[in-house]
């Protein structure tokens, strides 16, 4: 249980920091803007580049792993987003941000550091493919979904060309792109560039957590609706047991793959949830109350899924 706390307890630890930072201080939120700049355009690009670009091509294109773990997002983000029309009396904007919270892990912030402490340097693969292509799906239905609740809609063509944008031009997105290219075409980057990235790559996850510690301390929890303990139960129990099911029902896919997904899959919910919500003007109390009490939550259902996989309690194959 030791080996398990020390590694959920410092990223946790990181966020509570930032929040305490953020409590303690009250600076503007503005002033997050460089450094979630930084996070998002300019270290976990780095991160994920140096990542897959040292994986051979043949590991990234497992398109089981990537369609099972894909399905599985799908499923959990239509399970709340069920809940979040029912609970808000159909309205889609709302229901729409609901799901997204339900399905949205925090994998960009906390995917990657936690799953190569846990598993190491194997976990790379998994990690990466999981985070390019839940993003690709979500970057995909909620764009759709709020383009449907839209009273004065914008058309077929402009919504279409929003999504694509939106999925193509990520930092996330395109680093994992040049990651993939670079493995394929076997392309090393001089030393210099080398040594550049690998020190913004181990930037990445300490700025991250406390980054979106801060965020979330900023941002006092307004009300406690019914459907936030309803969706982080989908989020933090849910979508990890179904994910691993269908992982070690299907077979065939290597034991760190699937604890893999599944500790991608159990993380809270993301930050992107109340960016999104904002973004659209929607749901933005419920939101950031979601991101706070799934944060809190989720150190102990991380550490208790943390603790299965790290002492092998856990069937990986049939």
């Amino acid at each position: 249980m030791q080996q398990v706390l020390a590694l959920a307890l410092p990223f946790f630890g990181l966020i509570f920091i930032g929040w305490a930072c953020g409590k303690w201080r009250r600076l503007p939120a503005e002033g997050l803007a460089w450094l979630n700049f930084f996070v998002v355009w300019v270290s976990l690009p780095a991160l994920f580049f140096q990542l897959l670009s040292r994986t051979p091509i043949e590991q990234l294109a497992n398109w089981s792993f990537v369609a099972t773990t894909t399905f599985s997002t799908a499923v959990v983000f239509a399970l709340a987003l069920g809940v979040g029309l029912a609970l808000n009396r159909g309205n889609l904007r709302e229901a729409a941000i609901t799901a997204v919270a339900g399905a949205y892990s925090n994998i960009g912030y906390m995917g990657p550091g936690l799953t190569a402490a846990a598993l190491g340097p194997e976990a790379t693969v998994p990690t990466a493919l999981v985070f390019c292509f839940d993003n690709a799906l979500l970057f995909t239905l909620v764009p759709l979904l709020m383009a449907l609740a839209d009273r004065n809609r914008r058309g077929f063509l402009p919504t279409a060309r929003d999504i694509v944008g939106r999925i193509l031009l990520h930092p996330f997105i395109l680093a994992t792109i040049a990651g993939v290219g670079a493995a394929a075409l076997q392309i090393h980057p001089p030393v210099v560039i080398d040594r550049m990235l690998t020190s913004l790559m181990q930037a990445a996850a300490p700025c991250a957590l406390f980054a979106m510690g801060v965020t979330v301390g900023l941002r006092p929890v307004e009300r406690i609706t019914a459907e936030i303990p309803l969706v982080l139960t989908i989020k933090l129990i849910v979508h990890p047991l179904l994910v691993f099911a269908l992982l070690v029902t299907i077979g065939g896919f290597p034991p760190i793959w699937v604890e893999t997904a599944l500790l991608m899959a159990c993380l809270p919910p993301a930050l992107n949830v109340y960016v999104l919500a904002q973004q659209y003007h929607a749901h933005l109390s419920e939101a950031s109350a979601i991101v706070l009490i799934g944060t809190v939550v989720s150190v102990a259902t991380v550490t208790a899924f943390l603790y299965l996989v790290t002492q092998g309690l856990l069937p990986t194959a049939f």
